[in-house]
């Protein structure tokens, strides 16, 4: 008996058999759909911006009335005030709330680790904008933060423009976008206090003690309002949203006491 080698026949080499033309394609079409449970679980898992986690519990109709605010535990929420009953809860992955600020349509909130955000008040269908605070995260985690009490401030009545109070500096921002409109800073050897703020009319009046005795006590309190520190003969500025009609112009005093970007 004669022995054929693997892979030939008696007549000769055996060729090999060509694959269809089918089963190309549905390898390709195979291998795609055991990688798509796989894209989708990555989507998925990936982590929320700012570790932001947003539960929804009511659904909300067209018109209704802003919700209250409260913090519990480590999360803020937005309850109907007629009911009691939640609308939303917002968390930060560990972050806790120190203080809220309600305005028509926002809620702003300050975490323990300097940042703040604007809330869509309504149905916290979103969180508009995020905004690091300099330098105020170990301040906030200390005694003398007292639970930030005054940090959080309204410029206006209808809470278009924010004022963030801190030992350093006084920023405010732009509630619809979070944009940063001025900066004050505090006169070299001189803090703000924010728990010893209070509104007066149309201006918010913010303690500011210095440590040379020598320093005049007017010079220890000062006055802000949307456009900035009130001083004599300032000129507007702007504001409102790009396109809103206002200018940006400031005095040179002003330049000097507010920066915006």
């Amino acid at each position: 008996m004669s022995v054929v080698p693997f892979g030939t026949s008696g007549s000769g080499p055996v060729r090999p058999v060509p694959a269809r033309r089918g089963s190309r394609l549905a390898l390709p079409v195979v291998l795609g759909l055991l990688a798509l449970p796989l894209i989708t679980a990555a989507h998925h898992s990936r982590p929320a911006p700012y570790g932001d986690h947003v539960s929804v519990h009511a659904r909300v109709d067209a018109g209704a009335a802003d919700p209250g605010l409260r913090t519990r535990g480590r999360a803020v929420e937005a309850y109907d005030r007629a009911t009691g009953r939640p609308r939303w809860t917002y968390r930060r992955e560990g972050a806790r709330p120190l203080a809220l600020l309600p305005a028509p349509e926002h809620a702003v909130t300050l975490w323990d680790d300097g940042l703040v955000t604007d809330t869509v008040r309504a149905d916290g269908s979103a969180v508009r904008w995020h905004r690091a605070i300099p330098g105020s995260a170990a301040w906030l985690r200390t005694p003398a933060a007292r639970g930030a009490a005054g940090v959080l401030n309204r410029l206006d009545p209808r809470g278009r423009m924010l004022a963030v109070v801190t030992p350093q500096r006084i920023a405010a921002y732009r509630s619809a976008d979070g944009d940063l409109r001025w900066v004050l800073p505090a006169e070299p050897g001189c803090v703000f206090e924010p728990a010893r703020s209070v509104r007066h009319r149309d201006a918010l009046m913010v303690a500011q003690p210095c440590g040379d005795a020598a320093t005049p006590w007017t010079s220890q309190l000062i006055a802000v309002d949307d456009l900035g520190r009130i001083v004599p003969r300032r000129t507007p500025l702007g504001n409102e949203l790009p396109g809103g009609g206002l200018g940006d112009v400031r005095t040179g005093a002003e330049k000097e006491l507010a920066s915006h970007r």
